[in-house]
């Protein structure tokens, strides 16, 4: 039986996302998450300075990352120096989130608490994404992802396997000694026998989710439960943007549109996490009512505003600004069509094994 936990803490790595914080702080606060170890590298819209604010106002705890990194990248570099904090040490309940993924609970009163009573037994729960497409939004605007973002893949995706990946909600008893982006690490392997994974639809997972899955399995359901709403894409000014500044784990990299092209499925609405609004609204007024935090944020937008003129001036952002437009949504395959590509997988497995 879990015991009622005191202290949920959210893990977040930022870089230029100063805009979207206040809104992503005031739904995870609504939510249930009771502490947010927030870590910032190399930020130009203010980020820092935001996060700087929130510590004073008792918000967060904002930790610099600045280098240098070790050979993971960024955010896992990140993950190490958040693996040594306090508040990882007193937490109770922890997970690594990205600002551009939401927690949305369907049970209960929409919080963490009713997601663990639910699910008595369990010391690690698996959020699965929901990828939540582009809609044909072009141009960026001041407003709630959630409230903006609304069309999104189909309950059941037969392809890519990614539609199926989590980030993990687990107990902080020790047993996992550190955080991971999507799921904890460096298990103690004599005390697996007390760890229990479940996914969003409440079941029990095979043993291998105890060391290496980072994804569920797809081509059913995983979000009856709970889900990880994951606005991967935004406007496609936003993507531009997020092109600019590069992969999360490999920061090196430029995003292009393969990564467009995986996400981008507006096939269904799903408006759930509005479940959680009357709660998360009178949080996200509060830290705009602070004079500090709402210059601060119109700064970031500005920044934005402007940085997207600046790329576009460049051949690179204008080409793939471009191609986003003249990219339809993204189809979802059959169950057929994903067969064929697994075959496909397999049989070059076995010739290049």
């Amino acid at each position: 039986m879990n015991r009622q936990p005191k202290r949920i803490l959210a893990v977040l790595s930022l870089r230029n996302e100063a805009a979207f914080l206040l809104d992503w702080l005031a739904h995870h606060r609504a939510v249930g998450f009771t502490d947010f170890l927030v870590l910032s590298n190399d930020c130009q819209d203010g980020t820092d300075a935001m996060l700087d604010r929130l510590e004073q106002l008792g918000w967060l705890t904002h930790l610099r990352n600045d280098g240098p990194y070790d050979k993971g990248g960024i955010q896992f570099t990140g993950l190490k120096l958040a693996d040594r904090h306090k508040l990882v040490k007193k937490a109770d309940w922890i997970m690594a989130l990205d600002i551009d993924e939401y927690v949305n609970i369907h049970v209960g009163d929409n919080t963490l608490s009713a997601l663990l009573e639910a699910l008595p037994q369990a010391t690690a729960i698996t959020l699965t994404w929901r990828l939540f497409g582009n809609a044909g939004k072009m141009r960026y605007h001041d407003q709630p992802v959630s409230e903006t973002f609304t069309r999104c893949a189909p309950t059941v995706m037969y392809w890519p396997w990614r539609a199926a990946m989590f980030k993990t909600l687990y107990r902080n008893d020790g047993i996992y000694r550190k955080l991971g982006v999507h799921r904890p690490r460096s298990a103690d392997k004599d005390r697996l026998d007390a760890v229990h994974w479940y996914d969003g639809e409440g079941r029990a997972l095979e043993d291998q989710f105890k060391l290496t899955r980072v994804f569920n399995t797809y081509g059913r359901s995983n979000y009856k439960l709970a889900q990880l709403n994951h606005y991967a894409l935004g406007a496609m000014e936003s993507f531009v943007l997020k092109a600019d500044r590069g992969r999360a784990v490999h920061s090196d990299h430029m995003l292009d549109m393969d990564y467009w092209v995986e996400r981008n499925f507006n096939t269904e609405t799903d408006t759930t996490i509005r479940q959680i609004a009357p709660r998360s609204a009178p949080l996200r007024e509060e830290l705009r009512a602070d004079a500090e935090l709402a210059q601060l944020h119109d700064a970031a937008v500005a920044w934005r505003k402007a940085r997207f003129l600046h790329l576009m001036e460049l051949e690179p952002f204008r080409a793939l600004f471009a191609r986003l437009l003249m990219t339809p949504p993204s189809r979802p395959i059959s169950l057929t069509s994903a067969r064929t590509l697994a075959g496909f997988a397999n049989l070059g497995q076995i010739k290049h094994s």
